[in-house]
């Protein structure tokens, strides 16, 4: 019992090992909250940017895509996080909407879809109403049809 107590962890626990505790338990309010204090876009204290990845991370293992919606208005990582959680869900409508009204990010997620269910004939039709002079958005339907640079284009274009 003596060395028990000796050899007890008396530290206090730090913020991120609460948060991950939370995580694990799957309770999203307590870890968004500790996450989301800790969080920046674009800082330039890189683990505060993480911080603001895992915070958008969290934001759809919790299903608050309606919130994820509201922060892509301003932020890039919102924006880009939603559309890869709307790809994940198989959301071709919400990807097309999105794409509709502007965001490319959407569109490159979108088509990338479309050209990996091998359904590039319909990718094609949806670059021509959404985006016909959008030249990467051609570059990926024309690197899909080329089996040696797809898995290339199966991530987003550099920022």
């Amino acid at each position: 019992m003596l060395y028990e107590a000796v050899l007890r962890d008396t530290r206090p626990v730090e913020w991120f090992e609460q948060a991950q505790a939370a995580e694990h338990r799957r309770d999203w309010d307590a870890a968004i909250a500790l996450v989301s204090a800790y969080a920046e876009c674009f800082s330039t204290d890189p683990y505060r940017h993480n911080n603001h990845l895992w915070h958008m991370d969290l934001l759809v293992r919790a299903e608050r895509l309606s919130e994820l919606t509201e922060r892509a208005l301003t932020d890039v990582h919102a924006r880009r996080r939603l559309n890869r959680a709307l790809r994940e869900r198989g959301m071709e409508a919400a990807l097309r909407d999105r794409a509709g009204a502007g965001d490319r990010d959407a569109l490159y997620v979108l088509v990338r879809l479309l050209c990996g269910a091998s359904r590039a004939q319909e990718a094609h039709r949806v670059v021509q109403d959404i985006g016909p002079d959008d030249q990467y958005a051609h570059e990926i339907i024309a690197r899909f049809r080329s089996p040696s640079s797809r898995q290339q284009f199966m991530e987003p274009p550099p920022t």
